[in-house]
């Protein structure tokens, strides 16, 4: 049998419609609050805390032992405090060894690699990353398998190169190696391909710009953030570096600051490291400098990269 639906009754008309109860809503966490509107919690600053606090003090204790002397090492407990010796350990520095030479030497190089490997890296990042022609995946392939290659197989061969260009003792034999690396091509290549559209560069062509034209003037400035990681990490590569210009170099005057420190240790009996970390001090100086002149592009660079991948 079936059921008749009967209508409302005209006196239920004016009535409001009942609205059903709603079921009561789940408990909030309140970490989970917190992370919807965007802010941390106390464990995060702990965290962040600690992490700053032993990333820092290494550089912290480094000062601390240059400004006092060199018993500051061997004293128990270590000083923790800075001294008043700084200025007296940094004398002794530029009287050992000709610094303000060594340092000019590591800036000329370690700036001539950085402009040089930007370039150059991007420039072939662009023909790998946007222009067609046989054996560009393989060439790739190549050029990152390089990368796996250490560092001290090619020292001989190398070597053998720059004394057969007459450039041992010379700056030329640390900038020239140094201009263009695998790692660099690499990274400019795939910043190229996320930054760049295709579409972009049809549109130059058809405008009548030539490869070179389109690199200089949309693919380039569109790289910018990659661009400047890539300098700074070539001028700390660079500035830091120790095994290559200790093999090429022979001469004070010719050192860069990394090898003016080892032989700033090897000119005295006993060790003293309140000289030595007055140069190590001197010597960080210029990085420090540019981190924070960079510090916003570096950033900038890091967190577009991730946030596109």
């Amino acid at each position: 049998m079936s059921r008749t639906i009967e209508a409302p009754s005209a006196g239920l008309g004016d009535a409001e419609p009942t609205v059903p109860p709603r079921a009561p809503a789940p408990a909030t966490p309140v970490g989970s609050h917190r992370r919807r509107n965007g802010r941390v919690g106390w464990f995060t600053y702990l965290v962040l805390g600690i992490t700053t606090f032993f990333s820092l003090f290494p550089l912290y204790w480094m000062f601390v032992v240059a400004s006092n002397d060199s018993s500051a090492v061997n004293r128990v407990p270590p000083a923790i405090v800075p001294g008043t010796q700084f200025l007296e350990n940094a004398a002794q520095v530029f009287e050992a060894v000709p610094f303000w030479q060594n340092l000019a030497n590591s800036f000329i190089v370690s700036i001539l690699i950085a402009i040089g490997q930007v370039l150059l890296s991007a420039l072939a990042g662009f023909a790998f990353a946007k222009l067609d022609f046989p054996g560009r995946n393989f060439l790739l392939v190549l050029v990152v398998g390089t990368m796996t290659v250490p560092l001290q197989l090619a020292v001989v061969p190398q070597f053998m190169i720059i004394d057969q260009l007459g450039w041992v003792n010379d700056l030329r034999a640390l900038i020239v190696p140094g201009l263009v690396t695998a790692f660099g091509v690499f990274w400019m290549r795939q910043a190229i391909d996320n930054s760049l559209p295709d579409e972009l560069i049809d549109a130059a062509r058809i405008d009548g710009a030539r490869n070179l034209r389109v690199f200089w003037s949309i693919a380039l400035p569109s790289i910018r953030p990659a661009a400047s990681v890539l300098g700074l990490f070539a001028f700390m590569t660079a500035w830091n570096d120790f095994f290559w210009p200790l093999i090429v170099l022979n001469s004070p005057s010719a050192f860069t600051v990394q090898v003016a420190l080892r032989q700033l240790q090897s000119q005295a009996y006993v060790t003293d490291y309140g000289v030595q970390m007055a140069g190590i001090v001197l010597a960080t100086v210029p990085l420090l400098l540019i981190f924070v002149l960079l510090g916003r592009q570096i950033v900038g660079g890091i967190m577009e990269g991730a946030l596109k991948s």
